[in-house]
């Protein structure tokens, strides 16, 4: 399969498999996500497509200094297939075509299957501690 860049008409396909990974949160909005990172300059969202549909997918992005990579997802029916490394060897062609020297992700708090996923293709974990705040309530 081939890992190519999302269009728009591909958001109902991706948002669905991500809600189908658990990648989605209620505070987050996956549609505006997707439609952001399509849009923009400086990111994109990646899928691999099956006769039956898209089956992966990964958003990836530069913010001028680090390689980001969110909502990597492989349908639950076509995990352990290799999948989930050809997206993620995508993302970083994508960030070294770029580039970016160096990618960098975020995994949930507990979720371990996530984090042996990307300690088996060499990520390790970041002696750093991430802050934030939601901004549509500063103004």
């Amino acid at each position: 399969m081939m890992v190519r860049a999302a269009q728009a008409k591909d958001q109902a396909a991706v948002v669905a498999l991500w809600q189908a990974c658990d990648l989605t949160r209620p505070w987050n909005d996956p549609a505006a996500d997707f439609a952001r990172a399509v849009a923009g300059p400086n990111s994109t969202v990646m899928v691999m497509e099956a006769v039956a549909g898209i089956v992966g997918s990964v958003m990836v992005g530069d913010d001028g200094h680090r390689g980001w990579v969110y909502y990597l997802a492989v349908d639950p029916t076509a995990r352990r297939t290799g999948l989930g490394q050809q997206l993620m060897a995508a993302a970083e062609d994508w960030l070294m075509a770029r580039g970016c020297p160096k990618l960098q992700l975020m995994v949930r708090d507990g979720n371990t299957a996530a984090l042996a996923f990307y300690q088996e293709l060499g990520l390790e974990p970041q002696a750093v501690v991430t802050l934030g705040r939601f901004l549509e309530n500063k103004r």
